[in-house]
């Protein structure tokens, strides 16, 4: 079976979970092809993206005069269907979270899209994250393009959910992937009762040659690492709270950000206030194997978020047995237990994060490693990436 995925940026750093989605489906035995709308420019540090980049097709990359041709192409070919699209899209921007001009922008690009899909004969389309990526693919299915699919991940579709119209996205797709039970509960809240059942849960996942690894002793030294985009809902203002707490209370500790983003300027100006950078670092973006030293490097992983889906770094710390420190947001209570194999607590509570943190920096090898071998067995359960892509593949042959 040939079905094609559709993504707003790929490759991209924190998109990789996408790409393994991808290689598993092929090794299940689909062919599929790779479109986004951008990423062909993007600065990348894993040879593995540089691959996928070389698969993928871009939407955009001839600017927006080499939309123009595709959507006069459409609309010669079938113009009642057209115009039929055309309503949907001006619906699509009414009181929504960008205005009309964009959903004319998305028509133009799902008809660029339709002709690719149909030249590569795609019986399925799959969208990841359940903003304009799965607009366009609705659109292209509504001009006579195949049946689609999306996955959510939250939290951005649970932050707007009318704005973005995700029940009528719910509505007219073949069914739609939540990386959580806590996410499907979400779409359940904002979709008629007759679609609860398209709503399936696969997790994200790990493939096997990242947790195949000898296990490495955490280490001595009082290392934590907080690996994610530096931004706001991912809490680093708040890390860095606890740590000038740490530091204010004697404790001994070094602190790794991994990662790079909007928000740097601001962190690096607050790690200079609270006089921390003799203990705190950023790496600025790191490729996979990167990320794996930096948390093979640190005792445990800490990640304060405000507000998530469910953070595959979560499962590639815990893959690599080691513990992790986080909130209680969203679907991550369905993976790390406190005591078990992390420590949770309440997002935005910083004398209980720095609590924590404090704690797991106490804990002597031998606890540090129970609760490492529990999260590897845990996550080995729950993220498999070829386990969960079969889930995938039985739905799209499903609908075959």
């Amino acid at each position: 079976m040939r079905i094609s995925y559709f993504i707003n940026q790929y490759p991209k750093v924190s998109h990789s979970f996408i790409r393994r989605e991808i290689l598993a489906l092929e090794r299940q035995g689909f062919e599929v092809q790779r479109i986004a709308l951008r990423g062909w420019d993007a600065e990348l540090v894993d040879a593995e993206d540089e691959s996928e980049r070389n698969k993928t097709s871009y939407v955009l990359q001839g600017g927006a005069k080499g939309l123009i041709a595709p959507l006069l192409q459409v609309l010669r070919a079938q113009p009642r269907r057209f115009f039929s699209t055309l309503w949907l899209a001006l619906r699509m921007g009414l009181r929504a979270d960008r205005p009309w001009p964009y959903h004319l922008v998305y028509l133009a690009e799902a008809c660029q899209v339709l002709q690719w899909l149909q030249a590569f004969g795609a019986g399925h389309v799959h969208a990841h994250f359940g903003t304009n990526s799965t607009e366009v693919v609705m659109l292209a299915n509504a001009l006579g393009g195949p049946a689609y699919s999306f996955t959510v991940h939250g939290p951005e579709e649970f932050d707007k959910p009318l704005l973005i119209k995700l029940r009528e996205k719910v509505r007219r797709a073949a069914f739609v992937a939540a990386v959580s039970s806590y996410g499907r509960s979400q779409l359940f809240r904002w979709v008629a009762h007759g679609h609860w059942a398209k709503v399936k849960v696969v997790h994200c996942g790990l493939e096997r040659v990242f947790h195949d690894v000898p296990a490495v002793a955490a280490p001595s030294a009082p290392r934590l690492v907080c690996v994610g985009r530096l931004c706001e809902q991912k809490g680093q203002l708040l890390l860095l709270e606890a740590a000038r707490i740490l530091a204010a209370q004697g404790v001994e500790f070094e602190l790794v950000l991994a990662g790079d983003g909007e928000m740097r300027a601001e962190i690096e100006a607050l790690i200079a206030r609270y006089e921390l950078r003799a203990r705190v670092r950023i790496t600025g973006w790191i490729s996979s194997a990167q990320v794996r030293e930096e948390i093979l490097a640190a005792r445990a992983l800490v990640l304060p978020s405000f507000a998530e889906g469910l953070p595959v770094v979560i499962m590639e710390a815990m893959a690599l047995r080691r513990p992790v420190l986080t909130t209680y947001v969203a679907g991550i209570p369905e993976l790390v237990r406190q005591g078990e194999n992390g420590w949770l607590f309440p997002a935005g509570a910083v004398d209980e994060l720095a609590t924590a943190m404090a704690d797991c920096l106490a804990q002597p090898a031998d606890v540090l490693q129970r609760m490492g071998e529990a999260a590897y067995q845990r996550v080995l359960e729950r993220h498999d990436i070829d386990t969960e892509a079969a889930k995938l593949a039985s739905f799209f042959r499903a609908l075959a």
